[in-house]
């Protein structure tokens, strides 16, 4: 990605960890309610992010890429099954060993 992408995720993913959301991340729908998409557009191309958002104390980013399909907005299935499998990973990763204890 680049570096002016990783900026833009990385300051989504910051007020995400202080409980807000930028105006360019949105819920995702379905089984997938859990999830937080952050969507960058960069010169011609789109970059999306993908965020944990309801284990409490943590963040999980689950998927970053690039967009490749150059027709419609939707998240192709392949990377939404990716998705999925990671979130149901990410719950059980947390469910072993909880949020951090704060310093």
């Amino acid at each position: 990605m680049p570096q002016d992408v990783k900026d833009e995720v990385g300051h989504a993913l910051r007020i995400a960890q202080q409980g807000g959301q930028t105006d360019y991340a949105h819920r995702m729908k379905g089984n997938l309610r859990q999830v937080t998409e952050i969507v960058v557009d960069e010169d011609s191309d789109t970059y999306r992010a993908m965020y944990t958002t309801e284990l409490p104390g943590v963040i999980y980013v689950l998927d970053a890429f690039k967009k490749k399909a150059k027709k419609g907005i939707a998240t192709p299935k392949v990377d939404l099954d990716r998705i999925e499998q990671r979130l149901k990973a990410a719950g059980l990763h947390y469910e072993e060993h909880g949020a951090p204890e704060p310093d």
